[in-house]
């Protein structure tokens, strides 16, 4: 069994990259892929952990890129991706950067309304070289008792329109694929089953990014209802793409959901792991 979409502290997981081998090889996993939100911080420590133990497992280098279609938010992974690719880095920069912006005025919006979060808290929650997402906010309201849980504290005040929403630059998806191919990596699209789309305009989607070099969609998904993986699967072969599946673990920001098996019956198979590994 594999897990190709999984998450560490160097985004909005809570468990640190060497954490994950550890995990995944008491799973029983043969591979897994790190896909991080806009960051490839923690590859390098999830191998080079996993060599130096000879845990036999497979770790593969990824991204999970967020996007923007139709003002709908759509996230690319990019898997087995040549992550120290200069080009690559460059190229999605400024949108890391104005990730980092929007923290910045967040962080302002909290000291005028005098909520305790500052960049010295985060720091010291999650680490200097965490990328800070709104998720990562929600943890901190949650833990100081502004909110019950992260839903409320996105309904309240993190979520689009809420008094401590920040707009970002974001890049579109078909940027999104190109960048991943500069990487030499295979452009996936994540969890088809989360976007508000209708079937016309997300198959419209798909058949536009397949041409810019889209390889495949995430089929098989923790949060898929009855007939979902069919339908998307359906999406790929029309399109000539491949499938791929992944747990998108959190750790304990996402309470219930297990690397390898989602909310318990999730199984993505060892033979999807061949389209990813190609060059």
């Amino acid at each position: 069994m594999i897990d190709l979409h999984l998450h560490s502290t160097s985004s909005d997981g809570s468990f640190t990259p060497s954490e994950l081998v550890d995990y995944a090889i008491k799973k029983n996993l043969t591979a897994f892929a790190l896909t991080d939100h806009d960051t490839c911080s923690g590859i390098d420590e999830a191998i080079n952990y996993a060599r130096s133990i000879n845990s036999g497992l497979t770790i593969i280098p990824g991204i999970e890129l967020s996007t923007k279609y139709e003002n709908e938010s759509v996230h690319i992974l990019g898997l087995n991706i040549d992550y120290k690719n200069q080009e690559f880095l460059e190229k999605i920069r400024p949108f890391v950067e104005a990730r980092y912006n929007r923290n910045a005025q967040m962080l302002e919006l909290f000291k005028e309304n005098n909520i305790p979060i500052t960049e010295d808290i985060l720091v010291k929650r999650f680490g200097k070289d965490t990328v800070i997402t709104r998720a990562h906010y929600a943890i901190l309201m949650v833990e100081s008792g502004m909110v019950k849980d992260k839903d409320e504290a996105f309904e309240k005040y993190l979520g689009h329109g809420c008094k401590f929403y920040i707009e970002r630059k974001h890049m579109t998806p078909f940027e999104a694929v190109e960048f991943i191919k500069i990487a030499g990596g295979h452009p996936v699209m994540a969890h088809p089953v989360l976007y508000d789309f209708d079937d016309a305009t997300l198959d419209k989607l798909v058949c536009d990014l397949q041409k810019c070099g889209l390889e495949g969609i995430e089929a098989i998904y923790s949060c898929n209802k009855d007939g979902d993986e069919e339908k998307y699967t359906a999406l790929a072969n029309r399109y000539g793409l491949y499938i791929t599946g992944g747990s998108d673990f959190h750790g304990t920001a996402k309470p219930g959901l297990e690397l390898g098996t989602g909310y318990g019956d999730l199984c993505v198979p060892d033979e999807l792991l061949g389209n990813v590994l190609a060059y």
